[in-house]
């Protein structure tokens, strides 16, 4: 891990200021929607900054078969629970329990309007091309308050490009942001920001993976019963087969049974 990364590591772990629970390795705020927008808002006022995941089954996958993706999540200063799966397997291993699903993109809807309440201004990085200035937009006319220090949608492949990297860190440098949205997809938003969090070390940067494209509709969300219901994932498998038959069906299925079958076990382990 770079230098500056361990350097970037959180001062204030999660489990200091809410309870947590522990899913395969990775630790879980005990948190709710409501309360994980005013705790990044609070930090990005006080100028302190966090690195925030909205981890989901696949990023518990992931971190399970990738060390170094579990290192980074483990540096996160706030994990929250995106995935209905998370919220079963918690009541299935025992308290404490994860109060609600966080998800990603309804959170970035909720610190949009918490922000644009308190001032605090915003980065939109990432999306398909347009879609980050799009999304602006859309912000600007339901937020007449809200700052948007800037937005960038780098290429495909920019990672591999030192131009395009001295891009976005100069952009960033500039608006000098105080919460950062990465709407790459996991894990290249978190690994990005790792890599960049340096240039903005007292902002607040978050992974929301197609948030964005939630904002403009160029995607249509599930409707909420389906989203309560744990079943978001076929509606956007219906939208998006191709690309998402791979991880919903071949590795989420299995990963879901694999997760509730630990969660049981650790259930039993604590009964005896």
């Amino acid at each position: 891990m770079p230098a500056e990364t361990l350097e970037m590591k959180h001062d204030t772990p999660q489990t200091d200021v809410f309870d947590s629970m522990t899913l395969f390795g990775v630790e879980f705020a005990c948190i709710t929607e409501q309360q994980s927008v005013e705790w990044i808002c609070d930090r990005a006022a006080s100028g302190r900054g966090a690195f925030i995941v909205t981890a989901n089954l696949d990023h518990l996958r992931r971190c399970c078969v990738e060390p170094d993706y579990l290192d980074l999540v483990t540096n996160a200063d706030l994990v929250v629970a995106d995935g209905m799966p998370l919220i079963w397997a918690s009541k299935v291993q025992g308290p404490p329990l994860l109060p609600e699903r966080v998800a990603g993109s309804s959170m970035t809807v909720s610190l949009c309007e918490q922000a644009a309440a308190r001032g605090l201004s915003m980065y939109l990085l990432g999306g398909d091309e347009g879609v980050a200035e799009r999304a602006a937009e859309v912000l600007m006319r339901r937020h007449p308050g809200i700052q948007i220090a800037g937005y960038h949608c780098p290429p495909f492949g920019f990672e591999k490009s030192e131009d395009q990297m001295s891009l976005i860190r100069d952009g960033l440098t500039a608006a000098s942001p105080d919460i950062v949205l990465v709407a790459l997809g996991s894990p290249k938003q978190e690994k990005l920001i790792r890599e960049i969090r340096s240039v903005c070390p007292n902002a607040c940067w978050i992974g929301v993976g197609i948030s964005l494209s939630f904002i403009t509709g160029d995607v249509v969300r599930a409707p909420v019963w389906v989203q309560r219901a744990g079943i978001e994932w076929l509606h956007r498998l219906i939208q998006e087969p191709r690309r998402l038959f791979r991880r919903y069906v071949i590795q989420g299925i299995p990963w879901g049974l694999r997760l509730m079958a630990h969660s049981a076990k650790a259930r039993l382990k604590k009964t005896r």
